[in-house]
């Protein structure tokens, strides 16, 4: 018994387990071609958001007609360490708990970090499987799995040994909040408002080497938007071609408030159109002022802490925050009469990426990644072999301007989760380290380095800094596979490069270069010969989805009201590659109403009684063979749609083949008479074409269509729909098609003049054509049961006494009965005549008018010559009507 409607969540939870426990997700390398997608790994401690239901839904999409192709498919998930974030949560947490992680060993801290990992780690992979996502899960990978973080260490010490990694005492982007360095592509530059202040330091008399007093009256007024940081400032710059400062050459300045002596430097880096053309030099605290400090030997003073609190060196601000001290000084200049003004000012602003904070440049030893040899590849492959696509290819172009302004990359980080740094240090210097893959390794090079045999592990200490998280992630493709630590194992032989990458431009360069610099690093290949970058999810104001705002659903609750198939019908229905999703829940809904209109058509077919001995009509012999073909096309058409990711296009393609052509038209078409049985011939073919349109929808509609599958018939673990064969492409008659495309326009007209004239269906009535197309007359046993026909008779010449109307130059009479009112339809027409004709009138006043012409927009003209156009074919309808009724 079919139910009269399904339960969505009933036949998730049912066929999910079913799909687990007949393993259909797993893949062992076999005989077949593989295809592989692996998943663009989610923070270990996230939740899923409507991106990653996208990204998901889309690879699933992937993977399942991969699957049903008869390709081993293998999709490979698992989640990522995320340092920062999840190193914040969890120091979050423990001072909650009272918990100061300084008080705390590494030891002890990661305990905490495990526990927190083990506890809410796996919740996003569990909601992954509510949407229907048919990853392997035994393959499930964390990028701090032993297997995963030797990959990582064992990729340090390789590029290490090749020169490429080196430690540098550099100008780095510090995150205050979370305490470490970040790489120059996390940074996000945001245009804030702010202030610009215009502060006047003294010039000091340096005539005399005792006298070290200010000048009367002689100041140079220096702008900055950070008065702060004039506790670091160790020289004024001016430009030596600008003659405004001629007089301050060889002299020095007075630091206000501090009080501190510092020289006038001369220098041509110096914008002399910029501000007031003099510029305070800090060296520990921009990239430029550490430039010129090493070119002009200039102190370098740090001022800050390590959370952006001032230091000693901000004497009576010490301890305080940045932002704090800068509206306090503001005010003491102020007092002080050095502040000579404040403007408002625009500004670019770096910000974390993860922790949303201010970057504050600071001078620290770190360790980089030298990229310019290894970036090479990476820019080959994508943008002149074309061995990896981008899509849509516009991303090339940002790709480029990435790949080719490229700079070293900082590695390291202040942070204890993540995979620790594999340097050992034996000595004080610099230079006193070596770097092994284990403490053991190390000391063999340490005592070959010192020529020392008595250096005993205890003499060496590991580097504290863990490596950044995308240091990992770069390995991903290759590592779950083990094939960076083990590159002649079988799986990676046989699983690598993969196929198809689902990811958001915003990590392009993140982890999508990275991942292709490391595939030609390591395995001389490319990771992944297709990139299907998606849009951003956005809410009908087009603002990004977040938390913060409150405009994100919570998708879960979509699954629970929409069904998972409705949902990722009303996601992908929108997503064009590259686009964003105006998300608007009516879209999920649309997919809902989808799910209804397939569960309706099947309980139809499946309702009817089904005779082996009664003959198949015309009609369903020649709806059948129009349906083959227009199934035929429909497979052209996605192919070619697949093959360019356009998955949307492709959904949409199928949802007007199911709902359309199929639901409206073809079952229509075969449909038997009231309770009259439907000849098995037909119906055979009805159920073909039904689960030819199942396996198409699965790739989209996982559950709705493997219930339906297994209610047709009962069917073996080897005959689910999820392991079916996809449909074959043939030859079709694309003439089928467009001739069809004409009857249907037949039709409409026969409907239309039934409704205008209040014609029952159920009365019979009689057609006549003339056939100036010299149309076909293959679908005319359609055309008589889809417009009750009772006869349809071809003329020479129209019909007197008759309703008519026009399809292209085919004429269409269908000889009035004594339901109609003659007279009161004549005034009908006659009436609209009139009207049509003053349109007209109107419309070719416009196109008379020599200004309008001239003036108007060539869209517009366009536009009142259809009008134009339409009104005299109606006139000509009209007068024939009317020809016909008197």
């Amino acid at each position: 018994m079919i139910p009269a409607q399904f339960n969505a969540k009933e036949i998730e939870n049912k066929w999910y387990a079913y799909w687990m426990k007949n393993d259909y997700f797993s893949s062992k390398p076999d005989h077949r071609t593989p295809y592989t997608i692996v998943i663009p790994p989610p923070n270990v401690t996230g939740v899923l958001h409507m991106g990653h239901m996208l990204n998901n839904t889309i690879q699933d999409v992937l993977i399942r007609r991969a699957r049903l192709k008869g390709f081993n498919a293998c999709w490979v998930p698992g989640t990522d360490h995320a340092s920062i974030a999840t190193e914040a949560k969890v120091v979050a947490k423990l001072k909650s708990e009272g918990i100061n992680k300084n008080d705390l060993t590494r030891d002890e801290f990661l305990k905490h970090a495990w526990d927190w990992t083990n506890k809410y780690g796996g919740t996003i992979l569990e909601q992954l499987k509510q949407l229907g996502c048919s990853c392997d899960w035994n393959r499930t990978k964390f990028t701090m799995d032993e297997d995963m973080s030797a990959s990582v260490i064992h990729s340090f010490v390789d590029l290490y040994n090749k020169g490429l990694i080196y430690r540098g005492y550099r100008m780095v982007n510090w995150d205050p909040e979370a305490k470490t360095t970040l790489s120059d592509e996390e940074v996000i530059f945001e245009e804030r408002q702010g202030k610009l202040y215009f502060i006047n330091y003294k010039i000091v008399d340096d005539s005399s080497p005792l006298e070290r007093c200010p000048q009367d009256g002689v100041v140079l007024t220096v702008a900055t938007t950070r008065p702060e940081t004039i506790f670091g400032d160790t020289a004024i710059c001016i430009n030596p071609n600008d003659e405004r400062f001629t007089h301050l050459k060889g002299k020095k300045a007075i630091v206000p408030i501090c009080g501190r002596v510092i020289p006038i430097i001369e220098d041509e880096y110096v914008d002399i159109e910029f501000g007031t053309g003099c510029l305070k030099v800090t060296p520990a605290h921009d990239m430029n002022d550490k430039a010129l400090g090493e070119k002009h030997n200039l102190e370098i003073i740090d001022i800050f802490n390590d959370d952006a609190t001032l230091n000693s060196f901000g004497l009576h601000y010490q301890g305080k925050d940045r932002f704090i001290v800068r509206e306090e000084i503001a005010l003491e200049l102020e007092q002080n009469g050095a502040l000579a003004k404040t403007e408002t000012h625009l500004n670019k602003v770096g910000t974390s990426e993860r922790t949303k904070a201010v970057i504050e440049p600071r001078l620290s030893d770190q360790w980089f990644l030298s990229m310019e040899e290894l970036v090479k590849p990476a820019i080959k492959a994508v943008l002149e072999s074309d061995e990896i696509k981008l899509y849509p290819s516009r991303f090339n172009n940002t790709y480029k301007h990435w790949l080719e302004n490229i700079r070293d990359w900082n590695i390291s980080r202040q942070l204890w989760w993540g995979q620790q740094i594999p340097a050992y240090y034996y000595g004080d210097g610099k230079e006193d380290f070596v770097v092994a893959k284990n403490i053991e390794e190390a000391l063999v090079l340490a005592q070959q380095k010192t020529n020392n045999q008595q250096l005993t592990t205890n003499n060496l200490t590991q580097d504290v800094d863990a490596l950044d998280t995308w240091f990992s992630s770069w390995l991903w493709p290759m590592a779950v596979f083990g094939g960076v630590t083990n590159p002649e194992n079988e799986d990676f032989k046989y699983y690598y490069p993969t196929n198809d990458l689902v990811t958001g431009p915003d990590i392009l360069f993140f982890w999508v270069a990275r991942m292709i610099i490391a595939g030609y690093e390591y395995a001389g290949e490319k990771p992944f010969t297709n990139v299907y970058l998606t849009g951003l999810v956005r809410d009908k104001q087009r603002r990004k989805m977040s938390k913060s705002l409150g405009n994100s659903p919570e998708p879960l609750e979509l699954i629970e009201k929409f069904g998972a198939d409705g949902v990722r019908v009303g996601l992908l229905l929108s997503a064009s590659a590259g686009n964003d999703i105006m998300f608007d829940e009516e879209l999920c809904n649309q997919g809902k109403a989808f799910s209804n209109k397939i569960w309706n058509a099947f309980k139809l077919i499946k309702g009817w009684e089904v005779s082996d001995t009664i003959p198949q009509p015309e009609s369903s012999k020649v709806a059948i063979e129009w349906y083959e073909a227009k199934l035929q096309e429909t497979l052209l058409s996605i192919e070619n749609d697949f093959e360019k990711y356009r998955l949307s296009e492709a959904l949409m393609t199928i949802y007007k083949l199911v709902w359309d052509d199929f639901c409206s038209w073809f079952l229509e078409m075969i449909k038997p008479g009231y309770q009259q049985p439907i000849d098995k011939t037909t119906f055979d073919k009805a159920i073909e074409m039904l689960e030819a349109n199942l396996k198409l929808l699965h790739p989209f509609m996982p559950f709705l269509t493997e219930e339906i599958w297994q209610l047709i018939e009962n069917r073996t673990p080897q005959q689910a729909l999820i392991v079916a064969t996809y449909p074959e492409l043939k030859p079709f008659k694309a003439n089928l098609i467009t001739d069809f495309d004409f009857a249907i326009e037949v039709i409409s007209g026969i409907r239309a003049i039934r409704k205008d004239k209040n014609i029952p269906f159920k009365d019979a009535i009689d057609l006549k054509v003339v056939n100036n197309e010299k149309a076909t007359t293959y679908f005319d046993s359609v055309i008589l049961k889809l417009g009750n026909i009772i006869s349809l008779e071809y003329v020479a010449e129209k019909v007197d006494g008759a309703l008519s109307y026009r399809v292209k130059s085919n004429e269409y009479f269908i000889p009035i009965t004594g339901t109609i009112d003659v007279d009161a339809e004549i005034a009908k027409l006659t009436e609209e005549l009139i009207y049509t004709k003053g349109f007209l009138k109107s419309v070719q006043g416009k196109l008379s008018n020599e200004k309008f012409v001239a003036g108007a927009p060539e869209q517009v003209i366009a536009n009142e010559r259809k009008k134009e156009a339409d009104a005299l074919a109606k006139i000509t309808t009209l007068e024939q009507s009317l020809a016909g009724l008197k």
